[in-house]
């Protein structure tokens, strides 16, 4: 970029196509790779081809191009503020898969140890306590210590995918008290859409009827497996008027999947124009971070290689959404559970980070009367 004399810049680039290629999703919207669970994957991607995917390249483009605009206009422009005029914000959510089943894993090692005495044992607790997974309100209780907020997103089906892919291990109706003592106690809830729902209207409306809460306002959404098809989900989801999604991160790495810090209205291709509802990048998950086929990261490895895209996300005043699945809230995860958890929240909050949650994030982007953000009972409108 040039910046002449007489309030003129050259800028030496096609910045805005490549915004919009990184934004919309071209990549994945014309490319038929898939996954074994028919997911875009992080090896197709630009972002691993030229090793980008901790760089929020788009935040760089939007930067060069605010560098160009107050030169030419002579006027700072001031960068977004979150709650209480703090400079960036994380988004805390939980993704309920599993309720009742810590105590297989170790009864089946049991089993092939032929330690039955063990097993006995195992299963005895199975039957006379509480799950350590059905860890709900010590969730929510743990994310409080630092001043924050959960989102819990819940899984309505309990019946394996068709390709046999687990669902949910509960049914939704027979923990419906526990939700609603969540959202007395201040968290907020929305739907982990099962498998299928990402490509199937009639199954995401079935999905959503089946948590009362979300029937009559569809606020806040993230697919089972971060299942999402370019081709159909953002029409699906927009159809539907939900408020938000949180699903667009890669599995296979932490980092920004449309290079890109902060919500943004996806583009819907067939349309040729923005969606209604927001986008809000998912940054980092627990199972990326230690899983046979993702990173295998060491427990005291996972926040040193986390700070760098932490540090990006601060620097352009963006949002650090976190997806920490209540089964590794349990103790005995020694790898990436409570421990690890922890660490990165005391990171967040030593950085003057304001703890948000969804509908916090859609009212500070001004959208909740315009579009964007709204629920299925406001009137249609499109907001770009």
């Amino acid at each position: 970029m040039e910046l002449l004399p007489e309030k003129q810049a050259i800028i030496h680039a096609d910045l805005i196509s490549a915004v919009f290629y990184l934004l919309s999703g071209w990549q994945e919207f014309y490319s038929d790779e898939r996954d074994q669970h028919g997911r875009f994957p992080y090896a197709a991607s630009v972002q691993h081809q030229y090793g980008f995917v901790a760089v929020p390249v788009v935040n760089y483009y939007f930067d060069v191009l605010k560098t160009a605009i107050e030169h030419v206009s002579g006027q700072p422009l001031r960068p977004r503020r979150w709650a209480d005029g703090r400079a960036w914000a994380a988004f805390i959510t939980h993704d309920i898969d599993n309720l009742y089943s810590a105590w297989k894993a170790p009864a089946k090692a049991a089993l092939q140890r032929r330690d039955w005495l063990d097993f006995a044992r195992r299963y005895w607790q199975h039957l006379t306590q509480k799950d350590a997974w059905d860890n709900l309100t010590e969730v929510q209780q743990t994310v409080a210590e630092y001043g924050a907020k959960s989102t819990f997103f819940f899984l309505p089906e309990h019946r394996k995918a068709a390709n046999g892919t687990p669902n949910a291990d509960y049914q939704y109706h027979r923990i419906s008290k526990s939700v609603a003592a969540l959202v007395t106690a201040g968290a907020e809830v929305g739907l982990h859409g099962s498998i299928g729902t990402s490509a199937h209207e009639a199954q995401l409306q079935r999905a959503i009827g089946q948590i009362p809460r979300l029937a009559h306002n569809a606020q806040g959404l993230r697919f089972h497996y971060l299942n999402w098809e370019p081709r159909i989900t953002p029409l699906l989801v927009d159809e539907l008027t939900f408020a938000y999604d949180s699903t667009l991160g890669f599995a296979e790495h932490f980092g920004f999947r449309n290079s890109y810090c902060l919500p943004f209205q996806p583009f819907i291709f067939q349309r040729g124009e923005v969606a209604d509802f927001l986008e809000i990048p998912l940054n980092v998950m627990d199972a990326t971070l230690h899983h046979p086929r993702y990173l295998q990261l060491a427990p005291e490895e996972i926040l040193p290689a986390l700070t760098p895209m932490l540090q990006e996300i601060e620097r352009f005043g963006g949002v650090c959404t976190v997806l920490w699945h209540n089964e590794n809230f349990d103790p005995a995860n020694t790898r990436n559970g409570p421990r690890e958890f922890r660490a990165i929240m005391e990171y967040l909050r030593s950085h003057n980070v304001a703890f948000v949650n969804g509908s916090d994030i859609c009212r500070s982007f001004h959208h909740l009367s315009s579009g964007a953000c709204k629920g299925p009972s406001q009137p249609e409108t499109k907001s770009f």
